[in-house]
């Protein structure tokens, strides 16, 4: 928020690789990048499919989201988040009170059936590429379309205002979304990795509450670039920055060389 207009501005986070060295081997040839984008007071989709497109082509890759409608502009393969479906199942679980009954209820089957998926990511963990891709199209598939055939009987005995209502209609909707991480072995279950990207933004902003006016806004989303994505190179910020600082110094500094991913301070 900015303090001289008190106005409402947006910070979009983007992330692309690994989300540190231990997840380096799935990501190769991607470089580890945390990048957050200021827009002012915007939502729109639009932010994200001017931010993705380069002057030749629009972007046509993945992109992992959540299921805000906005997105839809961005790509036409977007991959949906479990993590934020079974969300909506533990707060219907949470609606429902305690379960006096001790029978087993329809949110307590989907966070079973959804936990069984995450089993076998947690399976896969040490796989190469091409043994998860075969893994999830076997094991991950089968569970899947068990899970749909509950959603799509579930999702006609339940009110559609309730708590539960709206977490089945959520995974129905999102569906070809939710399910098109089988398609390549690169791609997460959710996208967690954003979700924790996000938090030391919002951490810090609790500390300053507000940004004076738009050019400190887009300076923190500078400096949380840098920092993230230092982290998520396996870089220690302050020792990182301190390289940083002494290279610049040098007339002939190779900026090029100071980025993350060129940077092992081991060497320095």
């Amino acid at each position: 928020m900015i303090n001289d207009e008190r106005v409402k501005s947006y910070m979009w986070v983007y992330c692309s690789g690994a989300d540190g060295p231990d997840d380096e081997p799935r990501y190769q040839d991607m470089r580890n990048i945390v990048l957050y984008d200021y827009q002012d007071g915007s939502r729109a989709g639009v932010c994200v499919s001017h931010f993705l497109a380069t002057e030749q082509a629009i972007f046509n890759g993945y992109l992992q989201v959540d299921g805000y409608a906005a997105y839809q502009q961005a790509s036409n393969k977007l991959v949906g988040c479990w993590a934020h479906a079974r969300r909506k199942f533990k707060e219907a679980l949470i609606a429902q009170g305690t379960n006096k009954t001790g029978k087993t209820t329809k949110a307590d089957m989907a966070l079973n059936m959804i936990a069984k998926l995450y089993r076998i990511e947690r399976q896969i963990e040490s796989l190469s590429l091409t043994e998860r891709f075969y893994f999830r199209r076997t094991h991950s598939k089968a569970q899947l379309v068990e899970f749909k055939q509950w959603l799509d009987k579930s999702i006609t005995q339940v009110l559609k205002q309730s708590a539960l209502g709206i977490a089945l209609h959520y995974c129905v909707n999102q569906w070809s979304k939710l399910s098109r991480y089988c398609e390549d072995s690169r791609l997460n279950i959710d996208n967690n990795r954003a979700e924790r990207a996000v938090k030391p933004f919002v951490i810090g902003r609790k500390n300053w509450l507000f940004n004076h006016n738009h050019r400190g806004v887009k300076a923190s989303a500078i400096l949380y670039s840098i920092i993230e994505t230092a982290k998520s190179n396996g870089l220690t910020p302050f020792d990182y920055i301190e390289h940083c600082l002494e290279q610049l110094s040098n007339p002939n500094c190779d900026l090029n060389s100071l980025l993350p991913w060129h940077v092992n301070l081991n060497k320095v």
